[in-house]
């Protein structure tokens, strides 16, 4: 009878804790004040690229460099973030750049530019406008498998995403272009993103 009464008990605390207590509270949101994305181009890409006659420009205020990557040469890109909300216990939400990326193929003239990235981290992918446009396509998934992530009061480092190229992205480059360069899923690199709340 006693450990009868005692399950009643604990069963309606339970219920009370469950349906009151913080487990249905909703996550905190906090808004991106600033912050940096860096993509590394994976060696290998950056020369299929290049060898295949399609150069990839960074557009302002974007940056590009140079990095070395398993003792191989590569290149790199660094956009400013320019706000977004997440939350971060469920990890979700959006955070918009400037800058942007334009593809030319030096053999015929022919190019593609997109610009003003969003990382959307509940869809797992990134998004851009096309430039002269205001069309926004998803350019690539976002692998988070192996990368790293560490939050804290007032930071959010990501480190090692991987990127891959989606299927619209490769059709409209390929189209555009006129190439056979570019495939769906291909890891065109890694993308480290640091921002500040």
């Amino acid at each position: 009878m006693l450990t009868r009464i005692a399950l009643i008990g604990i069963s309606s605390v339970t219920a009370a804790a469950l349906t009151t207590g913080p487990a249905l509270a909703s996550p905190a949101t906090v808004h991106v004040k600033s912050g940096t994305t860096k993509v590394t181009v994976a060696p290998a890409v950056a020369r299929a690229l290049l060898s295949n006659g399609v150069a990839p420009l960074v557009t302002r205020p974007g940056k590009p460099g140079l990095a070395v990557v398993g003792k191989q040469p590569t290149l790199t890109a660094a956009y400013p973030v320019t706000g977004g909300t997440l939350t971060t216990d469920p990890l979700a939400g959006t955070v918009k750049h400037q800058g942007g990326l334009k593809f030319v193929n030096v053999f015929n003239g022919r190019s593609l530019e997109v610009k003003d990235f969003t990382i959307d981290l509940t869809k797992g992918n990134l998004t851009a406008k096309v430039a002269g446009s205001a069309t926004r396509v998803p350019v690539f998934n976002l692998d988070t498998s192996t990368a790293s992530v560490d939050v804290s009061k007032h930071r959010l480092d990501a480190r090692k995403v991987t990127l891959r190229l989606t299927s619209t992205a490769a059709s409209a480059l390929n189209n555009t272009l006129r190439t056979k360069v570019f495939a769906t899923g291909l890891v065109v690199g890694t993308a480290d993103t640091h921002l500040r709340f």
